[in-house]
């Protein structure tokens, strides 16, 4: 810290300063008739509120810099920048360079102190007048305002900035006030590498070596004479001579500086003239990406811009977090794989195009680690056009979401996964008609016990006794709604929330959360239809879900970025998939071996080739509004998805059906079917380019212990009516149904169960009524009389020929 005499000095040094310009301007302008009490005036007040008021100490952050995303090639993503910077030590930039800016701006820059007072007094007599001033600032001067700007852009301090841009005196007195602070600070070099750093070099360009990129496609310590004075030109007036729309100017300005580093004898003459010949072509600059519109996967890019923002990991608010993105020069690594992002992409595009009234989207993430592989939708360009969108339909409203999707079917995985954890058996079997009808039944809800209103669900495919390998297959809806009920409404909601299942809207099945329908806001736990697919969800999440069993019952959450540094290197933290064994990994090996049978059923036309190991499992909306296949192998999870777009006006009085569905734009016919719409024509070849040059690893064998289910204590229903009893036994998990039996007792007496002490979990136990005594036989007839046969024998001929040998087929022809 510099001493009090130190400090003293430099306020005197800094007094006197000002008061030798100020006698010398007094001359100048009483000869100009302007008043010099006035400015003297002016200049002490100003003199008085700065000098006195300001801290001694400058405290300055580190410049604003780009961010870079960077893909799993090594190649740039995008950049999110305010002003695009790059910052470069003064060794890592061209000498040359430095030369140029310096001739341009203040040739005495190593000679003078915080004041240039040649060119202060020259610009102060240039326009005295009116408090103005113009030019003639050193180089820590032009820092000091080009430092304050950026601080109040850093702060969104609007006022801050005009401040720092007033053409007053009092202004300029403050700026060497700071400039004064500054340079017992900093060294000379340190001053100048700052400078070119954060110098404005034509619109969103700051900084020498971001200008080397953009206008000459290479680094600052490469730039030749030519080169470095255009860039040095720039700086006088950026906008006046951006060489994208004012290459001349831009041209006639670098002519200027070659001038001056030769009267200043930096070059010579002939080097001079022979910079001048070198020609610049604006059809070269490569303007930076910026944020994500303009990205070559734009939502990919969303998807990171907004793990950064809505975490406050990178800062307390969203205005702190949108900060360190645009100003902070991180370094993001994500694993997105071109490759198989260009393969989803394809696939979707190949089936529905961006105009069309149907979305398609394919979701793929890694089991085990929860890195997203590809994240691919029909409308891949951000906008507002016919056939672009602003939303990301894989993920939820705070990523950038759209409504969210019922998933149907595909979330029967959830209902199989919790009847195996409680103990029933793959060899279940329910009778499951056609349709049934299921009100007043107990649900075992988080809340505990709760009567079912009316459902009366439909099957879709096949109808009759089926245990639970054959329902899953089939997919068959009567089979499920009781395998549910047997389970336990809240068992099944809890498995689909600790797989990864997450609503559009936030919040989990059981607990939606204060962004639910205010009308109805409770849990999805209550309701008889749960193992249909009901909720809202993300197709991001049901990959997630999905690679939860691929991973034997490991859940991550979705990851993008694998590595972050700040602008100094030094790493930072990234968001963790925090991955959990959320079931017993028997479960999710019994759940795969019934999702492996789908292959052979409803999920047949999804397959993949290759002959790899894969499970999975189609799922339809009622009425076809969406049609779903997600499936895994042990190394990638996806969720494909083909839905209805309800905001399209071409579902104006049509029926939102995609069942016989030819697509306008695209051609697509869409028979309605998971396996086939979205399974064979989005799913199947995605996954088929994801799993190229990847081992073929098996799925664990399930064991017996998860597959034959369990024994489980039948509750006493002694002394209970038949209601009572039912109840009962729903609640304890076991599916209730009705037989009558012959008995003593009169028809339609209750006369109890059919199992006591302990059954198969989830099993069927019947509510035994009498329907009588049985039935007396009938007697047996009495038996018939015989007639009387008569003897037809024929009187034997004499002499007749015996008959010829049969032929045999063969030789007859016949057979």
């Amino acid at each position: 810290m510099p001493n009090s005499s130190e400090r003293g000095a430099t306020l005197l040094y800094s007094l006197a300063m000002f008061g030798v310009v100020s006698v010398i301007c007094g001359i100048l302008v009483a000869g100009l008739m302007v008043p010099y009490a006035a400015l003297a005036t002016a200049g002490a007040k100003a003199g008085a509120s700065t000098v006195e008021d300001l801290p001694e100490d400058l405290v300055i952050p580190p410049q604003s810099q780009r961010t870079s995303v960077y893909m799993a090639d090594g190649k740039l993503l995008t950049n999110f920048y305010e002003d695009y910077r790059i910052y470069k030590p003064l060794d890592d930039i061209s000498p040359t360079m430095v030369s140029a800016q310096l001739a341009i701006e203040d040739h005495r820059f190593y000679e003078h102190g915080p004041l240039d007072l040649t060119g202060t007094l020259r610009a102060l007599v240039t326009n005295v007048g009116g408090g103005d001033t113009q030019g003639g600032s050193s180089i820590t001067q032009q820092y000091v305002k080009m430092a304050q700007i950026d601080i109040a852009k850093r702060n969104n301090d609007q006022a801050g900035i005009a401040r720092a841009q007033e053409s007053t005196i009092q202004r300029k007195i403050q700026e060497l006030r700071y400039a004064i602070a500054l340079e017992k600070q900093l060294s000379k070099d340190d001053i100048i590498e700052r400078y070119l750093n954060i110098a404005m070099y034509g619109p969103s360009v700051y900084g020498v070596e971001a200008a080397a990129q953009v206008y000459f496609d290479k680094s600052a310590k490469d730039l030749d004479l030519a080169e470095s004075a255009f860039l040095a030109g720039l700086v006088q007036n950026p906008t006046r001579t951006d060489p994208a729309d004012n290459p001349d100017a831009a041209l006639e300005r670098r002519n200027v500086v070659l001038n001056r580093m030769a009267e200043l004898q930096l070059v010579t003459r002939d080097e001079a003239a022979k910079a001048k010949e070198e020609k610049f072509d604006p059809k070269k600059i490569e303007r930076p990406t910026n944020n994500c519109a303009n990205s070559r996967y734009p939502f990919l890019c969303d998807y990171v811009k907004k793990t950064i923002t809505t975490n406050p990991m990178y800062g307390e608010t969203p205005e702190d977090r949108e900060n360190l993105l645009l100003r902070g020069g991180l370094e993001i690594q994500t694993e997105i794989d071109p490759k198989a992002q260009d393969a989803a992409e394809k696939a979707v595009a190949d089936m529905i195009s961006p105009k069309d009234p149907a979305l398609g989207v394919m979701s793929q993430i890694q089991p085990g680690t929860g890195l997203i592989i590809a994240m691919a939708q029909s409308r891949p360009e951000m906008g507002n056009k016919p056939g672009q969108t602003f939303y990301n339909y894989a993920v939820s409203r705070e990523m950038g979401g759209a409504e969210g999707y019922q998933m149907g079917s595909t979330f029967k995985a959830f209902t199989a996964a919790a009847a195996i954890e409680k103990g029933i058996p793959l060899s279940q079997t329910y009778a499951s008609p056609s349709g049934m009808e299921f009100k007043g039944r107990t649900m075992q809800t988080c809340n505990g016990p709760v009567k079912s209103n009316q459902y009366d669900p439909k099957n879709s495919t096949r109808s009759g006794t089926f245990n639970m390998r054959q329902a899953t297959a089939y997919s068959v809806n009567t089979y499920f709604v009781q395998l549910q009920l047997a389970a336990g409404n809240c068992r099944v909601a809890q498995m689909a929330d600790k797989a990864g299942l997450q609503l559009s809207q936030g919040g989990t099945l059981v607990d939606p959360g204060p962004t639910a329908n205010e009308k109805d806001p409770m849990g999805y736990d209550n309701y008889t239809s749960l193992t249909l697919g009901i909720a809202d969800v993300t197709p991001l999440s049901v990959a997630e879900a999905y690679a939860t069993f691929a991973a034997r019952g490991k859940h991550c959450k979705p990851i993008i970025i694998k590595a972050m540094k700040d602008s100094n290197g030094k790493d930072v933290k990234v968001p963790s998939a925090d991955c959990k064994q959320v079931m017993d990994q028997g479960v999710a090996d019994a759940t795969t071996e019934l999702l492996r049978g789908v292959m052979n059923g409803t999920g047949a036309p999804a397959r993949i080739p290759g002959g790899y190991p894969q499970a999975g499992k189609t799922g339809t909306i009622d009425s076809n509004s969406a049609v779903w296949f997600a499936g895994y192998t042990p190394e990638v999870a996806g969720a494909a998805m083909i839905a209805v777009d309800k905001t399209n006006d071409y579902w104006d009085n049509r029926r939102k059906s995609l069942k016989g569905m030819r697509l306008p734009e695209s051609g697509t016919y869409l028979a309605g079917s998971g396996g086939g719409d979205a399974g064979r024509g989005i799913y199947a070849p995605a996954m088929e380019k994801a799993l190229e040059g990847k081992p073929r690893t098996g799925f664990k064998q399930a064991s017996s212990k998860f597959t034959q289910g369990k024994n489980v204590d039948v509750p006493s229903t002694s002394g209970m009516s038949a209601s009572q009893a039912r109840e009962t036994l729903e609640g304890a998990g076991f599916n209730v149904a009705r037989q009558s039996v012959y008995s003593s007792q009169p028809s339609g007496s209750y006369l109890g169960t059919s199992a006591n002490g302990s059954a198969k979990a989830g099993q069927t136990i019947y509510l035994m009524y009498s329907k009588g005594p049985r039935p007396k036989p009938a007697p047996a007839p009495a038996p018939k009389k015989e007639p009387e046969k008569k003897d037809d024998k024929k009187p034997e001929k004499k002499d007749e020929k015996p008959a010829d040998k049969p032929q045999t087929p063969s030789d007859s022809g016949g057979g």
